[in-house]
């Protein structure tokens, strides 16, 4: 069982900048590949980038490919969001998920989720 607190969300003006965290529980974090997704208004979740258990490999969406970076630490459980350069079309409900396997970008791939934070970003 793993629970997931994300914080960071904001309201942030175009061009700026808004790093999420996502703070796991429990001893294995470690053994989890997490994900990160948004869902704006009316629209389907949709994955934003993903970062395997151990190792660099990590996973963009084309539409923040140079813009976002995720990045762990396994020492603190926390997963991160960096955003850099924001659209307001990143403005969405961003959430974390882990799940005990490789990465994926299929949101049913993944077992947790968090409550999600708000970012919006004004134009």
């Amino acid at each position: 069982q793993v629970q997931l607190v994300e914080s960071g969300g904001g309201l942030v003006q175009a061009g700026g900048s808004l790093r999420l965290s996502c703070a796991a529980s429990g001893r294995t974090f470690s053994s989890y590949a997490m994900g990160w997704f948004r869902q704006a208004p009316g629209k389907e979740r949709e994955f934003v980038a993903a970062r395997g258990r151990i190792g660099a490999s990590t996973y963009y969406a084309d539409s923040v490919k140079g813009r976002f970076t995720i990045s762990r630490d396994n020492a603190k459980n926390t997963v991160y969001l960096q955003m850099n350069s924001l659209k307001p079309e990143d403005t969405a409900v961003y959430y974390c998920a882990a799940r005990a396997e490789t990465t994926s970008w299929n949101s049913r791939d993944y077992d947790y989720w968090g409550q999600g934070t708000q970012v919006t970003v004004s134009s």
